[in-house]
């Protein structure tokens, strides 16, 4: 077995791993370290959470101890797609450096420009930045990179889902062509490898997984979820994270919860806390002092849930994540295996459940091309809970004395709005004695006179038809008395 040791690097160097706790390499650093020394171009492809942060850092450090910074000219650059990356590959070079004098400037946007200036101007070895903040100093002409003697880019794919290869190019342009390169990623898409081919030389190729594999450590999970109505999809399926979260019990000691959206990061934070979850969001637009304590407040423990956009999703090394959740399939498919990665990292076992909706079967597809495998699907623990509410119900609550109580229910209510009918009068004693002839002759009587009243009903109809069969001439009997007077009546009147 492979030790540090063996990898040939400087005896100051041997010492801060060693008071790291890391005994050995893994193999990406075990095939990148020892080209690294030897000055040669490395082409790093491995998964995330396979140590690439340390496969630069270690050789970087042993090579630049020999050697003096000069002001405004940096030794080596470090280019990182998000500020969080950058600030960890500091932590990194703080750790392994701790017993070698090099100098350090870290330039991310949030940060005044005053104080990393004053950084450059003193001088420092190892310039770690994100491409658009390096092209801003550079742009006023604070900044020379004649003087890179190595480069490395740092999850170049993320780079280019995030539109700075343009940037990179430029810089590439920037540096001196005798510059030893150190490329890392974790997938090689086209365009990653057409860079490769024009800016690296004769590189070592270190491949020490397949493309866009997840690692063994992880146990993956899939929840399909399906609103009962459309405008309700949003809150049903926060109450769904939430129960996903509680069905984990102990084993779930901090999770990473990711969302597609910024917006969406923020109201399922501030939904988790109003249930009583410890949770803070992170993402883009927040204000970077904020970010970095959140992100702190997460690392020490003092923070249980981390509620992120995908700026979370690469090379933040927090070894402890028990469990990520992925509130929103990944519209890129790459980024599922990145945000999985935050878990089940340095031998570490770890648990990745993703939410599902019918809408995301395109996504889920491509995810599910990409690392190779179907995610097993698991069951939804709230449609779990309403089955054992149910068994648990009595019998007859679930058929019979329930199914009467709804119609008794539902009988009462149309009782109640059906207006009561006028009972009919009753009928005086004295009719009750009435002698029998008399009632007959009553009958009698009572049936000529529905005659009579029928018989006068059928002259007047007749009366109406014959009128409406014969033509009215003039106005008919309606003639007005006026009209009937002559004129000269008329005049004197």
């Amino acid at each position: 077995m492979t030790r540090f040791s063996d990898l040939k690097l400087s005896p100051k160097v041997l010492k801060a791993i060693e008071e790291t706790g890391y005994e050995t390499p893994t193999p990406i650093q075990e095939g990148a370290i020892p080209p690294a020394l030897e000055g040669r171009d490395v082409l790093g492809i491995a998964q995330t959470g396979t140590g690439k942060t340390a496969a630069f850092t270690l050789p970087m450090v042993s090579m630049l101890a020999r050697g003096r910074a000069r002001a405004r000219m940096p030794r080596s650059l470090v280019l990182c797609p998000t500020r969080e990356l950058a600030a960890q590959v500091a932590e990194n070079f703080d750790a392994y450096a701790k017993y070698v004098k090099l100098t350090k400037a870290l330039l991310i946007g949030g940060v005044s420009f005053g104080e990393q200036t004053r950084l450059i101007d003193r001088g420092v070895d190892v310039l770690i930045a994100t491409p658009g903040r390096l092209l801003d100093h550079f742009e006023r002409g604070k900044l020379l990179l004649t003087g890179v003697q190595i480069m490395v880019v740092d999850e170049a794919d993320r780079m280019l889902d995030m539109g700075f290869i343009p940037d990179i190019e430029r810089i590439f342009g920037l540096v001196p062509f005798t510059r030893q390169t150190l490329f890392f990623s974790a997938t090689m898409a086209p365009e990653i490898e057409r860079i490769t081919n024009t800016f690296l030389s004769a590189p070592v190729r270190i491949e020490v997984a397949r493309q866009a594999t997840a690692s063994d450590t992880i146990t993956q999970g899939l929840v399909e979820f399906r609103a009962t109505r459309k405008d309700r999809a949003a809150s049903e399926k926060r109450r769904l994270l939430r129960a996903l979260i509680e069905a984990e019990g102990e084993a779930l000691t901090n999770a990473i919860i990711f969302c597609n959206r910024k917006v969406d990061v923020d109201i399922v934070a501030k939904s988790l806390k109003k249930h009583g979850f410890d949770a803070a969001p992170i993402h883009g637009d927040l204000d970077q002092s904020q970010r970095m304590a959140t992100l702190q407040g997460f690392r020490d423990g003092a923070l249980k849930f981390l509620v992120a956009s995908d700026v979370a999703a690469r090379g933040l090394d927090i070894p402890n994540v028990s469990h990520v959740f992925n509130f929103d399939v990944p519209g890129h498919a790459e980024d599922y295996v990145h945000r999985i990665g935050r878990t089940g990292r340095a031998g570490r076992r770890g648990k990745a459940i993703m939410i599902a909706e019918p809408r995301d079967e395109k996504n889920l597809d491509a995810v599910e091309r990409l690392i190779g495998t179907k995610v097993p699907r698991i069951d939804n623990p709230l449609k779990k809970a309403g089955r054992a509410e149910a068994d648990a119900a009595p019998p007859a609550e679930k058929g019979g004395e329930r199914a009467g109580e709804k119609a008794e229910k539902k009988a009462g209510e149309k009782t109640a709005r059906r207006p009561k009918k006028a009972g009919k009068p009753a009928r005086p004693a004295a009719e009750e004695s009435t002698p029998p002839a008399e009632k007959a002759q009553e009958k009698k009587r009572a049936s000529r006179s529905r005659r009579s009243r029928s018989g006068g009903k059928d002259k007047e109809q007749d009366a109406r038809k014959q009128s409406a069969q014969e033509p009215v001439i003039g106005m008919g009997d309606h003639l007005p008395g006026f009209i009937a007077r002559s004129f000269d009546e008329r005049r004197e009147g």
